[in-house]
């Protein structure tokens, strides 16, 4: 059935007609005349919504929807996006007036129209509707990662914050890594958007929660994930002057299990806890299955000038223990070093022939004095083999 206007005047058309366009599918007479068809139907035409209105209203149609305040002056066609209704999940409708606009349906808008939360806010206001979060303020600069900002969930069960919502510790994290930004970042643009955090961001926080400088450099910038490692706890405690158990008190605040740092640092922590001996990250990875690297202590001994059993104990109290079964040298030898670098076994692990073998040809060393040097360091060697005394001739070549 059609209803299509008696009227054949092409404006009339138009108005009638539901995309404003003088073509069906056309307005029903019957039905409520949505208050964004007339302001649709006052940008396409140039015309005021009051005109709009009183056409409708001669053409037939008795119910128009109309805004609690007056009717704007004006409508701009930059201003038909903001009012289509982004909740809409199969046909396009129009933003109901009577209802509070949604925080969601701002920052939507906002961002298909690459204009800022406030202006668009702003111009709703005007053009009639009323904000959920009346009397809040919004930021003025356009941000696309908005719309992630507010999201929770995904697929079916994605849910949006509204205005005034209190937004977990987790959430910003969680939001930081799918926008590749800041945890602070993200923190201060939604206290800005009118949601509510359990902390007060500040500054400190993005060198609090910036990972290792040194992958940073190489990788791009990563934010820290899990506990965070005693080194960068230290490490940031240094940097900023403050003690460690404020990083820590200001790590737990920010939604990470609460890691544990010494309360008084030696000098040589930071050296000792690093891979690269440099006093940086990439930090020391602790192993409670295989233990503490033998090789990783008798570098740190050299580098620092202590003894290994030192170092094993400092190490031991900052979370990294070595395993029962390795016996510690008195003093560090590079000679082991260069040989705990050829083997690829742990202390759970049985060393056999072909191991020995291995390192003896990488070492220049005999395979009885790899052999040897290996039991006396801990390592288990079962098979019953008469290791020979002399070099191997590719080895001693080097």
């Amino acid at each position: 059935m059609s209803h299509a206007p008696e009227s054949q005047d092409p404006d009339d058309l138009r108005i009638a007609s539901r995309e404003v366009n003088g073509r069906g599918p056309w307005l029903k007479p019957g039905e409520q005349v949505p208050y964004g068809h007339v302001l649709h139907a006052a940008a396409q035409l140039r015309w005021s919504p009051a005109a709009v209105v009183s056409r409708l209203t001669a053409l037939g149609y008795a119910d128009i929807q109309h805004p609690e305040a007056s009717l704007p002056g004006t409508v701009e066609l930059d201003d038909v996006p903001l009012i289509r209704d982004v909740s809409a999940q199969y046909s396009p409708s129009w933003l109901d007036v009577g209802k509070p606009v949604s925080l969601r349906q701002v920052i939507e808008s906002a961002g298909l129209a690459d204009r800022g939360p406030a202006d668009v806010a702003r111009r709703l206001t005007v053009l009639g509707y009323r904000l959920g979060g009346a009397g809040r303020s919004l930021p003025e600069s356009p941000n696309p990662g908005d719309i992630v900002l507010i999201s929770t969930g995904h697929g079916r069960y994605e849910k949006w914050l509204d205005w005034g919502d209190e937004v977990s510790a987790f959430h910003v994290r969680v939001a930081a890594g799918e926008l590749i930004c800041s945890p602070y970042a993200a923190a201060t643009r939604l206290i800005a958007l009118g949601l509510r955090l359990p902390y007060t961001p500040e500054p400190v926080d993005e060198l609090i929660l910036k990972s290792s400088e040194e992958q940073g450099e190489r990788h791009g910038a990563r934010w820290l994930y899990g506990t965070p490692h005693v080194g960068h706890i230290l490490a940031v405690a240094q940097e900023t002057g403050r003690r460690p158990a404020d990083i820590v008190a200001r790590l737990t605040e920010l939604g990470y299990d609460r890691p544990v740092a010494p309360d008084h640092p030696e000098a040589d922590d930071l050296i000792i806890l690093s891979e690269e001996l440099d006093g940086r990250g990439p930090w020391l990875v602790k192993n409670t299955v295989v233990g503490l690297s033998m090789r990783h202590i008798l570098r740190a001994a050299l580098a620092t000038g202590r003894s290994p059993a030192d170092i094993a104990e400092r190490l031991a109290a900052l979370g990294h223990r070595l395993h029962e079964n390795a016996n510690l040298p008195a003093v560090a030898d590079e000679a082991d070093i260069r040989l705990l670098a050829t083997l690829d076994r742990s202390y759970l692990d049985n060393v056999h022939l072909e191991h020995v073998l291995r390192s003896a040809s990488l070492t220049g060393r005999s395979p009885a004095d790899v052999a040897s040097r290996l039991t006396a360091l801990g390592h288990r060697l079962p098979d019953e083999v008469a290791y020979p005394e002399v070099r191997g001739s590719l080895a001693a070549a080097k």
